[in-house]
């Protein structure tokens, strides 16, 4: 109950919006064009003016940013909130699922990753296949239904795993089955080996389709009167994968897997892959930059399970040098934990690596909308882009910086101040509903008890 209420609550909360919204006198880092004190004029929900000196129009709504630090909208390149379902684990190949069917757009998650400046995020299929299910980008539009929240420009994406993960689907510890006395695999595959073998062999049965839908269209357009090719949904997104209409994002840790994937790929041209966890990345840095590959890591774990024992806090450092484009993830899932700290996630790549105060806020703004291919839109404070804007009572990278405003598309979808000042409201009702519930039900009681 406590949950339906709180989100009911926020969902009636009023979305602030104007014409022209200026923000004034703020230190703005641009990310991309350096950073300085001055104005950002929000016009039609895009960046109108940004610099030092700007023009404030007529009947503007004036946003005092004095003392202030603005940033581009925070960007995770990696999550699994807002979804109610991720993984489907009864095969080794589920390209044609989508998580974009399972978006909640009432989870709680969404309005705790805005009170942390996320604006945008790549919420993805599980990792239990060594090809998964295709993702969905979503910008954090507290309020708005399913296809509300979907970043409609962001290019299509497709999970892809590597290692314990998917091998493990196959190999559950323990297993018996009636009449055999020992485990048995559920599924292929159960080893490395057999992950290697299911990604060669799909993409080798896409490549066969996608030569069968091409020759069909050949003989057509010479006047052939024939029955098109059967569609394969299994096949469709790895061919728009081969072609390049469709991302990859490949959750991977160890070296020797993370160089098998790049051979893979080689193999069937696949380019601008983003390799997502790749604790040891910093070992094979320079095949992934060779290849213009990329990684979204985290910023300092470790040890939490065999494959990450290799892992260490200098991974980003050490490929962002090597000249891979680097970005830092959450992975969070149920709650938006990890997400509303992403700001000193990244301030953890100055004192792991001794990378700039700008760097650091690449790997959370720029560099993950370039994995994404939105970074025509967001990432950067510049204009002509969406006016995703976060307001910082402290400098970013601070762990004492705290989230004041946050803008997307120019609306402003949370203010510090007016959610603290709402929350006795919302308490009081949470509280009159509680007792009406309480009431209803000692009302209801004496009705469903037996006769004696």
């Amino acid at each position: 109950m406590r949950h339906a209420i709180l989100t009911a609550m926020l969902l009636a909360a009023p979305l602030v919006s104007a014409e022209v919204t200026v923000i004034q006198n703020g230190t703005i880092y641009t990310v991309t064009k350096g950073t300085f004190r001055g104005s950002i004029v929000i016009r039609d929900g895009k960046i109108a003016d940004v610099g030092e000196k700007v023009m404030t129009p007529g009947g503007a709504r004036v946003i005092d940013a004095t003392g202030k630090h603005v940033i581009p909208g925070i960007i995770d390149a990696h999550t699994h909130i807002a979804l109610d379902s991720i993984n489907e684990s009864s095969v080794s190949v589920s390209s044609m699922v989508s998580v974009a069917e399972m978006l909640n757009p009432e989870s709680i998650s969404i309005y705790q990753a805005l009170a942390g400046g996320v604006t945008a995020c790549n919420s993805m299929h599980g990792s239990a296949n060594s090809i998964g299910g295709q993702n969905v980008v979503f910008k954090m539009r507290w309020g708005a239904d399913a296809r509300g929240l979907i970043f409609d420009k962001a290019k299509p994406s497709l999970k892809m795993a590597l290692g314990e993960n998917p091998k493990r689907q196959g190999s559950p510890q323990g297993l018996q089955i009636p009449g055999l006395s020992s485990p048995q695999n559920l599924r292929y595959p159960g080893t490395r080996l057999g992950v290697e073998d299911v990604i060669r062999d799909a993409f080798t049965r896409a490549r066969a389709y996608q030569r069968e839908w091409k020759d069909y269209e050949a003989r057509r357009a010479r006047g052939e009167k024939l029955l098109p090719p059967k569609r394969d949904l299994e096949l469709e997104p790895l061919v728009e994968v081969l072609e390049g209409r469709r991302l990859v994002h490949a959750h991977c840790y160890r070296a020797d897997e993370i160089l098998m994937l790049i051979r893979v790929f080689d193999d069937f041209n696949i380019r601008g892959v983003t390799f997502q966890h790749v604790l040891e990345g910093y070992k094979v840095a320079k095949e992934i930059a060779e290849r213009g590959h990329y990684a979204s890591t985290f910023s300092d774990w470790w040890s939490y399970k065999v494959e990450a024992y290799d892992a260490i806090p200098y991974n980003a450092a050490i490929m962002h040098r090597k000249g891979v484009l680097v970005s830092l993830n959450s992975d969070d899932a149920g709650g938006a934990e990890l997400m509303r700290r992403l700001n000193t996630e990244a301030a953890k790549v100055v004192k792991y690596g001794g990378l700039s105060e700008n760097e650091a806020l690449a790997m959370i703004t720029i560099n993950p909308a370039k994995q994404l291919a939105i970074d025509q839109w967001v990432g950067s404070i510049e204009t002509g882009k969406d006016a995703d804007l976060v307001i910082y009572d402290k400098h970013p990278l601070s762990s004492y910086a705290r989230v004041e405003k946050v803008f997307i598309d120019g609306r402003q979808y949370f203010d510090r101040d007016e959610d603290l000042s709402r929350r006795p409201k919302f308490e009081a009702e949470k509280e009159g509903l509680r007792k009406k519930m309480l009431d209803q039900q000692k009302q209801a009681a004496p009705q469903n008890r037996r006769p004696s």
